[in-house]
């Protein structure tokens, strides 16, 4: 939509992503596509510059920027660092100080169970992988994590390029968890059971209460989002 309201019209007929030294560009009409913020669209590798190229070229007589994901994180990416906007490691280690899955109900004790089964293995396996030993509760009191723990994953994503703690960020943000984003980024899980991880309390309640419509349909774009961004990062690599 533009700031009328009104869609854009498909103004290219042809689309390209060529190399550059730092990328791959890409191209409509020859001319280089620019993000919302009036950047170069630049992609860091050729599969996600392909795949970019294949959103912008499955557009129909309109631009439906929504069929657009992969275009929208890599642009989300280069504008966050031209504007120099929060340090996404900062956001991403925010979220694990008082991560979704050291947070355990008190009751009902099936809940706590059930959480306890599905978010101890991602507790575990972050340890492992990056040696950070998260502290988990019953409640809503707040516990402080270690500064170890946080460091430790401090150290290991410091050094990740931008467009990597982008989508990091982002996974983080949809399911409220830095530890399930990790786990994504490192491929520790299949991204539908790290996304199903995320959505215990709300699956729980559906079972006891009956889906709600506006509900679901958040649950769906969610999951949609979450796609986007998996694939995102599988093809940063």
């Amino acid at each position: 939509m533009t700031a009328e309201g009104k869609k854009l019209k498909r103004f290219y007929k042809s689309v390209s992503a060529q190399k550059l030294d730092d990328g791959y560009a890409i191209l409509l009409d020859g001319r280089a596509a620019k993000t919302a913020g009036r950047n170069m669209l630049v992609a860091p590798t050729d599969g996600l510059g392909a795949a970019i190229a294949e959103e912008w070229d499955a557009q129909g007589e309109f631009i439906e920027h929504h069929l657009m994901p992969l275009t929208a994180l890599m642009a989300g990416s280069i504008d966050s660092a031209a504007a120099a906007v929060d340090d996404p490691v900062d956001e991403i280690l925010k979220f694990l100080k008082t991560d979704l899955v050291c947070y355990r109900a008190d009751a009902p004790m099936a809940l706590a169970e059930r959480q306890g089964a599905v978010w101890d293995p991602y507790v575990t396996w972050l340890e492992a992988t990056f040696g950070a030993r998260l502290i988990t509760t019953n409640g809503i009191v707040a516990v402080a994590q270690a500064d170890a723990a946080i460091n430790a994953v401090r150290k290991h994503i410091k050094g990740q390029k931008l467009p990597v703690l982008h989508g990091i960020k982002t996974a983080t943000e949809i399911t409220g968890s830095g530890v399930l984003a990790l786990a994504l980024w490192q491929g520790g899980f299949e991204p539908q059971t790290i996304f199903d991880a995320s959505r215990v309390d709300e699956n729980f309640q559906e079972e006891r209460w009956g889906v709600d419509a506006e509900a679901e349909a958040r649950a769906q774009r969610l999951s949609g989002d979450f796609d986007a961004v998996a694939r995102f990062l599988s093809l940063l690599q």
